[in-house]
């Protein structure tokens, strides 16, 4: 009985919690899960999709810091790890089935430092551009991705810095990050590269 009681009071307690997200988000999909304790700016701009799940003590963010409607949309089937940061100030598209470890940062803004006579912290919010994190992709514990785009199906190695964009099917390490391996279509298999992603 008291096991009964305990899955009813789940139950309940994720049912009501979805029904919170879907009038809170912009779109939220069926089967997602947020973990307790999100920061969350702006979900009025945020997409979830389908079977999506973000750990505990996470950022989401979308705030009209540089543009008006800025985007954050997290495709389905996306497994957010505990401690992430993900802000928008423009567009940014996890796609479909995006894997990250524990205290990832992910941004497409940074601060304006022109001014030497006035602290960093009251000077404008810059916009980087749009970015995307390619479907499949895989990113490592303590990774920073800054304002560019990362291929499908890539492995960002455990507290690398990424700075340039990464193509589809490579493995890239470092800080800065630098591309160590790729797929070889041919050979079916990883093969090292070149800094800029040619074969060895």
């Amino acid at each position: 009985m008291y096991q009964f009681f305990q899955r009813l009071k789940l139950y309940l307690y994720y049912a009501s919690t979805l029904l919170g997200n879907k009038l809170k988000y912009k779109k939220f999909g069926n089967r997602s899960i947020i973990h307790p304790l999100l920061r969350l700016e702006h979900p009025e701009n945020i997409t979830i999709g389908k079977s999506v799940v973000v750990g505990k003590h996470s950022w989401l963010a979308a705030s009209p810091n540089v543009i008006s409607n800025p985007e954050l949309i997290i495709e389905d089937r996306c497994a957010i790890g505990s401690m992430n940061q993900i802000y928008s100030n423009s567009k940014i598209i996890l796609r479909k089935n995006v894997l990250t470890a524990d205290r990832v940062y992910i941004s497409d803004g940074s601060h304006d430092y022109e001014n030497p006579n006035l602290p960093i912290m009251y000077q404008k919010v810059l916009s980087l551009g749009e970015m995307e994190i390619g479907e499949g992709t895989w990113i490592g514990t303590n990774a920073c991705i800054l304002g560019v785009s990362v291929g499908k199906n890539c492995v960002i190695g455990s507290n690398s810095v990424v700075t340039k964009e990464i193509p589809d099917y490579c493995v890239a390490v470092g800080s800065p990050a630098r591309i160590i391996k790729k797929y070889c279509f041919d050979s079916k298999a990883w093969k090292k590269t070149n800094a800029v992603g040619e074969f060895i």
